[in-house]
């Protein structure tokens, strides 16, 4: 698998507190060493995880 991109998910339904929750849980994971990529699948992971994806309400 490595060397195959996946496409981003669309982030604009994420709160701005869900996007310094993932953008800390990511920085911290660089920090350990990982990479930027997997620093990014367990940053964006934890926040689904823990409310259950984007919370921003979508106009129709």
């Amino acid at each position: 698998m490595e060397g195959i991109q996946m496409p981003q998910g669309d982030k604009s339904a994420y709160t701005a507190k869900q996007k310094r929750q993932a953008q800390h849980i990511i920085e911290s994971e660089k920090e350990r060493g990982l990479s930027e990529q997997d620093a990014e699948r367990i940053g964006w992971a934890t926040v689904n995880k823990q409310d259950g994806g984007g919370k921003r309400k979508v106009k129709k």
